[in-house]
């Protein structure tokens, strides 16, 4: 089985970018109808913006903006909750969705107790915090540590299937996420000894605008999120999470034909 492609849906006033935000749970619904229908493997619905600087959301208002999405899309597709909450976890595995997308990596058991996927993703601080001052001796080995310990203890829980994500832009400066997505190779190794995949979400990150010689808008950011992504494909992540789902599909279809193929 090929690469997959995550689609976002954000049932969120406030997440970074707009277009995949909404508050509206009909407008939501038709969001994620639409990313199946343009060829995303699964869909992420979160309803708690994670982007630098955001605060918590109150379990009772996370459940409210999400349960009734996830119910209806699980109709249409696979589904992951994006969550840093075991009770919103659980409730949208009862739901229907089959994996928790977890940023805090603290929702290991819940998601071996259900029997669901999990993404384990590395952070450093939350996303209040998380950008105020990261700080690595070497942020390859430390991350890749982090999430070696992550996956163990996943396959002790119980884990149904696993992916691992190095947090891009999850408390890591430019020159860290630069390093990291340089570095998917080493974390698909690692990986794999836990037969386990990648997931990498750069889409429409802060870093990818301040890499040229004028800084770039979240709305201007689409090149670097498909170059970014095009490189974690051709290293052998399993997964990109995106914003931007028919051009990142296109990508990954483009790239898993043979060379002769593209050619002709």
């Amino acid at each position: 089985m090929g690469p997959s492609v995550m689609g976002i849906v954000n049932v969120t006033p406030d997440s970074f970018f707009a277009a995949t935000r909404t508050q509206a749970r009909d407008e939501a619904v038709a969001r994620g109808v639409e990313l199946f229908a343009l060829g995303c493997d699964i869909v992420d619905v979160g309803g708690e913006s994670t982007r630098p600087g955001a605060l918590d959301v109150p379990v009772a208002q996370e459940l409210d903006r999400v349960i009734d999405v996830v119910a209806a899309l699980a109709a249409h597709g696979p589904v992951s909750i994006d969550t840093r909450k075991a009770e919103v976890a659980r409730a949208a595995v009862a739901a229907g969705a089959i994996v928790v997308n977890d940023v805090s990596g603290t929702l290991i058991d819940v998601a071996g107790d259900l029997g669901v996927g999990y993404v384990a993703m590395h952070s450093q601080g939350t996303p209040s915090t998380m950008q105020l001052d990261p700080h690595y001796d070497d942020v390859v080995a430390e991350v890749l540590a982090a999430l070696t310990t992550m996956a163990q203890r996943a396959r002790d829980a119980g884990v149904a299937q696993l992916w691992l994500d190095p947090g891009i832009g999850f408390g890591k400066t430019v020159e860290h996420n630069l390093s990291l997505v340089a570095h998917c190779g080493d974390f698909v190794e690692a990986a794999r000894r836990f037969d386990a995949g990648v997931l990498i979400g750069t889409s429409r990150k802060r870093f990818l605008g301040s890499l040229g010689a004028q800084t770039l808008e979240v709305d201007e950011r689409l090149e670097g999120s498909l170059a970014t992504e095009a490189w974690a494909l051709m290293s052998g992540a399993a997964m990109i999470r995106v914003h931007d789902a028919a051009a990142a599909v296109q990508l990954r279809d483009l790239l898993a034909r043979p060379l002769s193929e593209v050619g002709s």
